[in-house]
């Protein structure tokens, strides 16, 4: 059993906040992941800055404008991980861009993944079709690849959800990450054709930012993500970020959680 296995088993209900590394500096990513797990997040999404996300919009492409500015380097990232695992074993997930894995070259990435612990890696560019290309280095360092599945999946639903790992990210909107008012979305139905297939958790992402949407998200699935609405956090308080974003993370876990039934 994978600590992402266990951790649905043992909480049922899952929240997964996202933050980016190095924004606005490695020292506070590493105070917000253990503020984050002291409020209640279960898992831990970490995304690796890169130039071109395209499946960011405007809030998560700042930051890693930022991070990168202020000299972000992911040999740095793995280096502040060593520190992490020192003091916590939370699931940690990273959300990169192929060019990244590639460039650093793709054994030492998995490798290094291995070493500090990473759980699982997103790599929302590289469709089913073509993960091929990075599997087999995940594999052979026992890194599970979290497949997204979108709206627009349709026939393609069952096929990515039967070989997926991990947990499946159920894309909750199309167009890229960002706050929405209402998410109208039949997600009820895309969850009911994946639990036809696999007993893989999902939990679903893409513009939740409050308890309500995070609460009604979780009654659907076994967990809600939310990235961009933490971010906006940082982005507002920078170093001082923790201690808000710690308060909003609880909040937003208590609701996912208090649709756990007895």
């Amino acid at each position: 059993m994978t600590r992402i296995t266990d951790v649905f088993k043992k909480e049922k209900k899952v929240f997964i906040p996202f933050v980016t590394a190095g924004d606005p500096d490695l020292e506070t990513t590493e105070k917000l992941i253990y503020a984050m797990e002291a409020a209640g997040a279960g898992i831990i999404e970490l995304g690796i800055p890169f130039s071109d996300p395209v499946a960011e919009g405007p809030v998560i492409q700042e930051a890693d404008n930022r991070a990168l500015a202020a000299g972000f380097k992911i040999d740095d990232l793995f280096a502040m991980l060593h520190r992490v695992r020192t003091r916590t074993q939370i699931p940690l997930v990273f959300l990169t861009y192929v060019n990244p894995i590639f460039t650093y070259g793709r054994d030492k990435f998995f490798r290094n993944c291995k070493e500090t612990l990473i759980d699982g890696v997103i790599v929302p560019d590289v469709p089913y079709e073509e993960k091929a290309t990075i599997k087999g280095d995940a594999d052979k360092y026992g890194i599970e690849l979290i497949s997204l599945i979108a709206p627009t999946s349709h026939d393609r639903v069952q096929m990515i959800a039967r070989e997926a790992q991990g947990y499946i990210y159920l894309v909750s909107s199309m167009g890229v990450t960002g706050v929405r008012e209402k998410i109208t979305t039949d997600l009820g139905t895309i969850v009911q054709k994946i639990r036809e297939v696999t007993d893989r958790p999902v939990a679903v992402g893409f513009g939740i930012a409050e308890p309500q949407q995070a609460a009604a998200m979780a009654e659907l699935s076994d967990g809600a993500i939310v990235g961009s609405a933490i971010v906006k956090i940082v982005a507002k308080y920078g170093r001082e970020a923790v201690g808000p974003v710690q308060e909003y993370v609880k909040k937003m876990a208590d609701a996912v959680k208090s649709t756990v039934r007895a």
